[in-house]
């Protein structure tokens, strides 16, 4: 059975207890809390899948609410999301009921953090994928209020993002600011940026400078085409409704490695 089949069926919640399980009880309609035993998460592939989908969009509302009100960008960047993923109707709405919740005054963010990183066992590539749709959550409206700043900061501390790591996937993220509304991660558009911008941005979404070496850079790129590969994504526990999201980020990095390439050709 599948992580969602499990989800549906409550097993999930049952299994993992804790705000994570009381998140996807509340999903449900019901409580699925063992209130006499706090079992935690196990090392099962489904129940990290569930915790990932789980967190993801109930964190995504929090930070959405951060700053007092939840704007049109934002809710428009979470349905993108949605809409990638590819999520069945029922998925769809335990997506929206999750981000509902993460609005909601009282939410458990330590704990719901605390819970997540305990299920994603130190698999640094998952973190950072969660990491990045955080920063795309925060930056939905163009700009990071100082109190979403905050809660991003407080997702870095907690699972253990060094503020240097933080900047470099936030520089992934802003480099897709001023999309339209059906563009979510694919890229911002060029056209408006001139040929050094261009190349600017393209060393910084590798994390070298311009006068590292051919081999720093290529080093640099395999690093992070590794850490975005979709199948290594998945086999770690990311949800596969989230494979699209992945793959465009893989598409992201090798657009710039390639202006690199062929600038440094010429």
């Amino acid at each position: 059975m599948s992580w969602w089949g499990k989800f549906i069926g409550g097993a999930v919640g049952f299994t993992m207890g804790g705000p994570l399980g009381l998140l996807i009880g509340g999903v449900l309609g019901h409580k699925l809390v063992d209130k006499h035993v706090q079992r935690g998460i196990d090392d099962n592939h489904e129940l990290t899948q569930a915790a990932f989908f789980t967190a993801t969009f109930s964190i995504m509302g929090h930070i959405a609410k951060a700053d007092g009100r939840v704007s049109e960008k934002e809710i428009a960047m979470a349905r993108q999301v949605m809409d990638h993923m590819q999520l069945d109707a029922e998925q769809k709405q335990a997506a929206i009921d999750l981000f509902n919740q993460g609005k909601k005054a009282g939410f458990d963010l330590d704990g719901v953090l605390s819970q997540f990183k305990q299920a994603v066992h130190r698999r640094t590539t998952l973190l950072q994928m969660f990491m990045e749709i955080q920063l795309h959550a925060a930056y939905a409206d163009g700009k990071m209020a100082s109190s979403e700043q905050t809660i991003i900061n407080k997702i870095a501390q907690q699972l253990g993002f060094t503020a240097r790591h933080v900047e470099q996937l936030s520089i992934l993220v802003r480099s897709n600011l001023g999309l339209g509304p059906n563009q979510y991660y694919q890229g911002q558009s060029t056209a408006h940026k001139s040929h050094a911008d261009l190349l600017k941005e393209a060393y910084e979404i590798l994390g070298v400078a311009k006068s590292s070496t051919d081999a720093e850079v290529k080093k640099a790129y395999r690093r992070l085409m590794n850490q975005h590969h979709p199948d290594k994504l998945v086999s770690k526990g990311l949800p596969e409704e989230m494979i699209q999201l992945a793959n465009e980020k893989t598409q992201q990095i090798k657009a710039a490695y390639e202006l690199i390439k062929d600038v440094r050709k010429k």
